[in-house]
This record gives C-alpha cells, structure tokens and sequence, in this order.
C-alpha cells in the first residue's frame, strides 16, 4: 500500500542519516580532544581507572617536591659539614704548631688567638647551615622524613649529624683554647677523633642524599609510565579517526541524497489525479 501520511523510505534514510551525524559528531569530538574517552559518558569505566591514575600522577608531583626539598637541606648540610671539616683541619695545625717547645709565648698566644676565631667559626657555620627553617647539623632537628609514594603511607627518613662543639661527632670543646705547649698538644686527640667523626657523618649524609636523588629519578619514571598508561587508555588514535571522519562525511553525503530521494519517491501518486 502507498501512503502520503507515512514514507517508510524516508522513515529509514532519517534514522540512518541521525546515526551517522552521531557518530560524525564523536569522531570530531575526538579529533579536537585528541581522546577517544573524554567524559563519563564516554565510557564510564574506562574514565574511573584515568581520573584515578590522573589523581596518582598529580600526588606523585608531591613526592617529587618533598624528595627535592629534603635532598636541598642535605646538600646544605654536606656543604657545611664540608666546611666543619676543613675548620677541624685548620685547628688542628694550630694546636700542634703551638705545641712546639721552641716557639715563644707571644708566638703561642698569637696562635690560640687565631684558633678561638676558627673554632668560633665552627659555631657560625653550623648556625647557617640550614635550609627552609631545616638545619640538620646545630642538634635543632633529630631526623627528617620526606615523602616516597603518592599515598603518604612511605617515607624516606634521614638522620640529622650534630656537629656542636662539644657534641658526640666534634668532640673538641665549645671553649677549648691553649696557653702552653702541653695544652696545646692535649687538643690533637680530640681534634683527630672529631675530624674522623667528622668525615663518617658526611659520609652517612652524602649517602642519604643519594638515595634521596635515586628515588626521586624512580618516582619521574614511575610517573612517565602511568601518563603513557592513561594515554593508552583514554587517547585517541589520530589516524584511525582522520579515516573515520572522511568515511563518515561521504556517508552523511549519500544518506542526504537517500533521504531526498525516499521523499520524492512517491511523487507519481499525483499522476493519478491529473
């Protein structure tokens, strides 16, 4: 039977025609996103797992900025304890140059003058050698601890190394001085016990450091391969939808053709009137 009222041809060229501006318009959709699952809607499951990884990824950026600080205040520290060290040494030739029996008294107080302002250095030294309110070296700080996974739940400690005078490490007195020979020479034991002590703290520090910059390499790896994740995931694939699209516009140009067609298929019913 024909009918004016109902065109089941152009009924079907209609939805066919809908179909393909739908699937038109995804495609485009993921050509100018560049993702294939832009939203929930795209596809709900696929969107969890990536917002959760983006979430991941973003907390691994903390990390990322815990491990950097806390590797910054050891640096500092190395960089003072390095100094300590080398103002142990200093001490030291003072302390046995004044040793010596053959040197005069105003020669020997010349040198203790000289050894005050060195050991009273040690002290400044150690007062600077902080780092975002962090000093791990004046017996402020026991330990630090900076984050090593995006949940919180690891952490990277490091032990502080107090090197007041006076302490376990620099054993030489904060008010250690000499006037004569003998008590100069009184002074080299704790002076080399101190610069060995010393010498095992930065030691303790630059491997602490290491880690530190170790984990951190990992923890910009680990972030690499979970963004490629993500991608692999929720991208799109450029060249698949580039076809996709010139398919998709030449059958939206037949599907227009089709549905003008079906609507002018029952034109010769007028015929019949004429």
């Amino acid at each position: 039977m024909n009918s004016i009222n109902t065109n089941i041809g152009a009924m079907i060229a209609l939805q066919n025609l809908n179909a393909i501006n739908a699937a038109l318009q995804t495609t485009q959709n993921r050509i100018s996103t560049g993702l294939k699952v832009a939203s929930a809607k795209d596809d709900g499951a696929t969107w969890a797992i990536a917002q959760q990884q983006r979430s991941t990824v973003s907390s691994l950026d903390a990390v990322k900025e815990s491990l950097s600080r806390n590797s910054s205040v050891i640096d500092v520290a190395l960089t003072a304890g390095e100094s300590v060290s080398d103002l142990l040494t200093q001490l030291r030739e003072r302390a046995l140059e004044a040793s010596d029996t053959s040197i005069d008294s105003t020669a020997r107080r010349a040198l203790n003058d000289d050894f005050i302002a060195i050991r009273n250095q040690i002290t400044k030294t150690l007062a600077n050698a902080g780092f975002n309110g962090i000093n791990l070296l004046n017996g402020s700080k026991t330990s630090i601890a900076a984050l090593a996974n995006a949940e919180g739940t690891s952490r990277l400690t490091v032990d502080a190394q107090n090197m007041s005078l006076g302490g376990a490490i620099v054993t030489l007195s904060a008010n250690a001085s000499f006037t004569t020979a003998t008590a100069a020479a009184n002074l080299l034991s704790a002076l080399d016990t101190s610069i060995n002590n010393v010498s095992i703290a930065l030691g303790r520090l630059g491997t602490s450091s290491k880690s530190l910059d170790t984990h951190l390499t990992f923890i910009g790896k680990l972030q690499d391969t979970i963004t490629a994740g993500i991608g692999r995931l929720v991208d799109a694939d450029m060249a698949k939808e580039s076809a996709r699209l010139q398919s998709l516009q030449v059958r939206q140009q037949l599907a227009i053709q089709m549905l003008s067609i079906s609507a002018q298929s029952q034109s010769w019913v007028l015929s019949l009137f004429r």
